[in-house]
């Protein structure tokens, strides 16, 4: 029986390893990016958004009390007879303010939603980062020394690290029955 392993393929192990780095730094590359997207959002919300929302209910709060003002102008020069264009511009402007604070309610709601609804999802890729940074570099560097080893055992060389045994086993052992000093007990 041959007592040998039949080493057939140490280049799979290597080719292996090497799309595994690869695939470790573009995971990272992913992960990093998403979570520099997800503070960018945080701070499009917390900031831009609401800024904006602000400033259109500013806006339209003036256009309906401009509406508004033109209406009872309107009223006034032809003394009770009722100028349907003003009315229409007063409801358009008090639809459009509405749907300003409707946006900014809904904006001040995802600020105040978005940590509790992201962390947990957060803390996940932080798992996996550290899986990608930590675990796949130790697989990496597993799959590098087993490389070598095989690569080494298939060439009939030992393993580094490890020394050849000797040619005499006895050689190197005291006799038995021999004491420490060399004399036979």
């Amino acid at each position: 029986m041959n007592s040998r392993a039949r080493v057939t393929s140490v280049e799979a192990l290597e080719a292996f390893r090497a799309r595994l780095v690869v695939y470790a730094a573009q995971a990272r590359a992913a992960l990093e990016e998403v979570s520099a997207e997800v503070l960018h959002t945080r701070d499009w919300i917390e900031s831009d958004r609401r800024t904006w929302w602000e400033n259109q209910v500013r806006r339209r709060a003036r256009a309906l009390e401009e509406a508004r003002q033109a209406l009872f102008g309107a009223r006034l020069s032809t003394l009770k007879t009722e100028c349907s264009a003003e009315q229409l511009l007063v409801h358009r402007a008090k639809q459009s303010l509405e749907e300003a604070e409707a946006k900014l309610r809904l904006v001040k709601s995802w600020c105040r939603d978005f940590d509790n609804r992201v962390q947990p999802l957060l803390k996940q890729t932080e798992k996996l980062h550290s899986v990608l940074s930590q675990d796949l570099t130790l697989a990496a560097a597993f799959l590098a020394q087993a490389v070598s080893t095989l690569t080494d055992y298939a060439q009939g060389r030992p393993p580094a690290g490890i020394t050849a045994p000797s040619a005499s086993p006895a050689a190197e052992s005291p006799p038995q029955g021999a004491d420490a000093k060399g004399g036979a007990s």
